[in-house]
């Protein structure tokens, strides 16, 4: 069988079902700006942009309701939602961004065609970090929305594949997150988030 070049692929998937926990492991960047030529979405499918006031050090963008922006962004400090919006800034400065959705199929759905809206070039001049997937519910993801989850991260320049906190279904926003996948993107954000930001 002959591979083409996808973008959106960054490996071909594994087919082993009885492979171990999904483990935080930060694709290679095939993506890491708009690219030329890419197809925009429908507008019907794209998020709208939303002038923001004040500053943050990196913008939670979830790709639809209930994604775990204002959770992702509780996490992080100096992060803030944006309320499912591309973030404009008003000083014409170019804002860090992390996409955030949930790993059922309408969640990573609406974060391709959010990651397709970016990298078409139709967005606000925004700083993509990546692309974080939280599971939707306890227990494994089924096979088909890990791999797809896998094929959509790789239109992300960084894709985080979170596992479920049962606290947080209960309405606990203090308990940090357990498990090393949580401490390390907590870790790699904070790092990115710090960096050199372009103005332009």
């Amino acid at each position: 069988m002959q591979l083409s070049l996808n973008p959106w692929i960054t490996s071909p998937a594994e087919s082993d079902d009885d492979e171990a926990p999904e483990v935080h492991v930060p694709p290679a960047a095939v993506i890491s700006t708009p690219l030329r030529g890419m197809v925009e979405p429908d507008t019907a499918d794209r998020l709208a942009n939303r002038v923001v006031s004040g500053s943050a050090m990196l913008w939670i963008v979830g790709s639809h309701g209930g994604a775990g922006e204002s959770r992702t962004a509780d996490l992080i400090d100096g992060a803030r939602p944006t309320g499912h919006c591309w973030p404009v800034m008003q000083d014409g400065s170019k804002p860090r961004v992390l996409l955030v959705c949930r790993t059922d199929m309408r969640g990573l759905t609406t974060a391709q065609s959010a990651l397709t809206q970016w990298a078409s070039g139709a967005t606000p001049k925004v700083e993509l970090i990546g692309l974080a997937v939280l599971a939707d519910a306890p227990g494994k993801t089924p096979k088909a929305l890990r791999d797809f989850a896998a094929i959509i991260g790789g239109g992300a320049p960084r894709l985080w594949i979170l596992p479920w906190v049962e606290a947080w279904r209960h309405g606990d926003s203090t308990t940090t997150p357990p498990g090393r996948e949580y401490q390390r993107f907590i870790t790699d954000l904070a790092a990115l988030a710090t960096g050199p930001n372009p103005k332009h």
